[in-house]
């Protein structure tokens, strides 16, 4: 295949994208120019690369928005509860089950798992830390051993799998036409692997700092904690019957959405499962009823204006976490033959696939080795997720998959190894200018050494679940 200046002015602003992640700075700007000057000199048209900017960032924007919307109904949903303190209400009765640090420690890993599945980690850090981080280190988990697992079992393993909205299998296989319900089913897999491991390590470097729950070290550990002297706050809603109301409905539903899904996808239904789409549209339209309903408890006329700050709310959290994301998708989409041609207002000329023609060209250089590629493919995911996010260079990971697979390894497997790499770096268990740093804030840790302590878990975890990939699939 003969490449064009084109393809090379791609290549040379792809690896310029990496380096800027390495150095952990922001893409936007080096994707917007990249975008302008591949389509300029592609068409040979100023006017188009012009266009192209916006056609980019447009089609971007329409293949995501479904991920938008999701977010902001749950964010909303989340809000809606604090407002009527049922939040507090869902966790009281976990609280009383931290009899010892070891408990402690097992029961912040399945609460901040399951929660950070449903509502993502970054909303759920707020209510973890507040609620049951204090619980924990009043039973002898000392702060630091704390802030690991909620960062491990949330920022991390759920994150990384993302399984019930879906979000980041959806950006892994929007610029390389897999299938995103393959990549979810795999990366929940490969994030339990790497989490188990991660978490049981992280267990072994902390055991021994366990106390005792009567040890007066947990008083005076507790004092450190931010945000202890307003634990007696007033709720912002008196009645009671509402509180728990949505404090036993809320966690009945999405029980039962889950269970759902586990049953359609087990048996069949709906051409193999509620998932993808599908699931991220089921759990969405339960959480707007959910807030409606829950709107309702403090009046029909307030709740007119309560839920539209609380939606309001939900769309600047959206667009806070995943704004940046577009302009990024938009130049990764402009390299996949499915959307270029729109991008670029071809018509029914041929449609050029850059990147996927950049990797044809060159696999006579790339050994047949699964190994190499998996890893190859993690290490980029490594890379990416070093800008802090851990989902701008989804796309990236995603086409790039697609475009190594061997025979071997199928593309999927290696889609769901690069989500990984990126977001367990990226998304909030790794880098310290990531939302660890929410994590550290709220357990009242240095986020640096929060960081160093996760590195050998985390690193550990990945490689782990790469050799795993590598045997089962």
């Amino acid at each position: 295949m003969e490449l064009t200046i084109s393809h090379w002015l791609y290549a040379l602003v792809t690896v310029v994208v990496i380096l800027t992640m390495v150095f952990r700075r922001g893409v936007v700007l080096p994707t917007l120019i990249g975008t302008f000057l591949v389509a300029w000199i592609y068409t040979g048209n100023l006017v188009t690369g012009f266009t192209s900017v916006f056609h980019a960032n447009l089609t971007a924007a329409k293949e995501l928005f479904s991920i938008f919307l999701i977010i902001t109904f749950m964010v909303a949903l989340l809000h809606s509860l604090k407002d009527l303190g049922a939040d507090q209400q869902m966790i009281a009765p976990v609280q009383k089950i931290m009899t010892n640090g070891h408990i402690a420690y097992l029961v912040l890993i399945v609460v901040t798992f399951i929660i950070s599945l449903f509502f993502w980690p970054t909303p759920a850090v707020p209510l973890i830390c507040a609620l049951l981080v204090p619980a924990a280190v009043r039973a002898g988990l000392p702060v630091m051993g704390a802030a690991m697992v909620v960062a491990l079992a949330g920022q991390g393993m759920a994150l990384s799998s993302d399984y019930i909205m879906q979000v980041a299998p959806s950006l892994s296989a929007s610029s390389s036409g897999l299938d995103s319900s393959v990549i979810a089913d795999k990366a929940l897999v490969l994030s339990l692997v790497a989490g188990a491991f991660a978490i049981g390590l992280a267990y072994l470097m902390i055991r021994r700092q366990i106390r005792k729950p009567n040890d007066p070290l947990n008083k005076e550990a507790l004092k450190k904690l931010p945000g202890q002297e307003e634990t007696s706050k007033p709720y912002q809603f008196e009645n009671e019957k509402w509180r728990k109301l949505f404090a036993v409905l809320v966690p009945l539903a999405m029980l039962a959405i889950m269970i759902f899904m586990i049953i359609t996808k087990a048996t069949g239904g709906r051409e193999g499962g509620f998932e993808g789409d599908d699931g991220a549209a089921l759990i969405g339209g339960v959480a707007v009823l959910l807030l409606a309903l829950a709107s309702l408890a403090f009046g029909k006329v307030q709740a007119l204006d309560r839920i539209s700050e609380h939606i309001t709310n939900g769309f600047v959290f959206a667009f806070k976490a995943m704004g940046p994301v577009i302009p990024i998708a938009g130049f990764f989409f402009l390299g996949s033959g499915d959307f270029a041609g729109e991008i670029m207002s071809l018509g029914d000329a041929a449609t050029p696939a850059f990147l996927f023609e950049l990797v044809e060209a060159g696999q006579a250089a790339i050994p047949e080795s699964a190994f190499l590629t998996a890893f190859g493919i993690l290490i980029i995911g490594i890379i990416t997720g070093l800008d802090g996010s851990g989902f701008s260079g989804l796309p990236l990971t995603g086409a790039l998959s697609s475009a190594l697979a061997t025979g071997s390894v199928e593309p999927t497997t290696l889609a769901a190894l690069g989500q990984l790499g990126s977001i367990w770096t990226g998304g909030g268990a790794l880098v310290a200018w990531s939302s660890l740093v929410a994590v550290a804030g709220f357990c009242g840790v240095s986020v640096m050494e929060l960081a160093r302590k996760n590195f050998l878990p985390v690193i550990g975890g990945l490689v782990l679940a790469t050799l795993f990939a590598l045997w089962i699939w």
